[in-house]
């Protein structure tokens, strides 16, 4: 596959996937419907394998390895949810995948992973060159790298979220995506282009870290500073060279969300759906219920898809972002994985 997506290569991906990856559930909410005039179709991949959508990319990949390459095994660099999905993948198709983990990682991810199967090595994340110490481990034990966007087949697997989506929820006015690194988005983008090309796709990022918003405004990636943020899934400082030339042209918005209305959209999630999620899972349902996609479209009488991208969250950071209703926490507690 090359560096370019298309819609046969997440149709491919959907293949492989078939029996493998939960087809997950299209949720909808009068109370939801109500309170935003729209009609909300919530894709919910917090209830796919390992959690969140990160199993459908990772596996994707590691299934188009050579018989070789999976006896030598794979390699990631994750805080959490693409750290279980290459973990899970591997173990599933007969491989062995080692991950670096950041030393304050959450603990309950670090379980999960180890839990699959997976080596993890722990680095310091403000002081090591993660993608260094990858590159060293690859080279030195013959693994093949499993990147959490920077990759085509990754990007797939995740396009197959919207693939399915438009499959369940029929037409589609609008599309709205978590955005980190843009893997789901570069797949989902790619689809709607493809089956909807009327559907306005936006994507939705922490306003902690805006780098597509102002590499989109420059025309080019753009390096921004990144402040703390609930978020850190999608805590990132510059949009992806390999997801940047496809979600670029394609990607109609892309807005941005406060911990603030991400968490009140966790809280609504749970008390009036009984759906958990975690942070980056709730971003872009947050821009819907916050109101800034309604700041660069009239959303009233329209078809809005939003993917609740995962809810891997554990239990005590959970509760602890419900229970202060002045707003979030110390936004230095990192909790979530999910970048896209």
């Amino acid at each position: 596959m090359s560096t370019s997506l298309s819609l046969g290569d997440v149709q491919q991906a959907a293949a492989r996937l078939r029996g493998v990856a939960h087809r997950t559930p299209v949720l909808t909410s009068t109370t939801l419907d109500e309170a935003t005039g729209a009609h909300l179709l919530l894709k919910a991949e917090n209830l796919q394998r390992v959690g969140a959508f990160k199993f459908r990319g990772g596996y994707n990949r590691v299934s188009t390895l050579t018989p070789t390459q999976l006896r030598a095994g794979v390699a990631a660099s994750s805080s959490g949810n693409h750290a279980q999905a290459v973990a899970l993948s591997a173990a599933l198709l007969g491989s062995r995948a080692t991950i670096l983990m950041p030393s304050d990682a959450p603990g309950s991810k670090r379980a999960a992973t180890v839990g699959y199967g997976a080596t993890v090595i722990s680095y310091d994340r403000y002081a090591d060159d993660r993608e260094a110490l990858l590159a060293e481990l690859c080279e030195r034990d013959g693994l093949t790298p499993v990147h959490p966007y920077n990759d085509p087949w990754v990007m797939a697997g995740q396009g197959t979220v919207a693939l399915e989506l438009f499959e369940q929820a029929g037409p589609l006015d609008v599309l709205v995506v978590c955005l980190g690194g843009g893997g789901l988005l570069a797949g989902c983008a790619t689809v709607a282009a493809a089956v909807s090309p009327s559907t306005v796709v936006v994507g939705v990022e922490p306003q902690a870290s805006p780098d597509w918003q102002r590499s989109l405004a420059a025309g080019r990636r753009t390096v921004v500073p990144v402040r703390r943020t609930i978020a850190d899934g999608q805590q990132l400082d510059v949009p992806g060279e390999l997801t940047w030339p496809i979600v670029s042209p394609l990607v109609h918005h892309v807005v941005t969300v406060t911990d603030e209305q991400i968490v009140a959209t966790m809280r609504t999630l749970f008390e009036r759906l009984k759906v958990v999620v975690e942070p980056s899972g709730a971003s872009a349902l947050a821009a819907v219920l916050g109101g800034a996609l309604g700041q660069v479209m009239d959303v009233a009488g329209l078809r809005i898809g939003v993917t609740l991208s995962g809810g891997n969250v554990d239990t005590a950071r959970f509760t602890s972002l419900l229970a202060d209703r002045s707003g979030p926490p110390d936004a230095s507690g990192r909790s979530d994985g999910t970048a896209g």
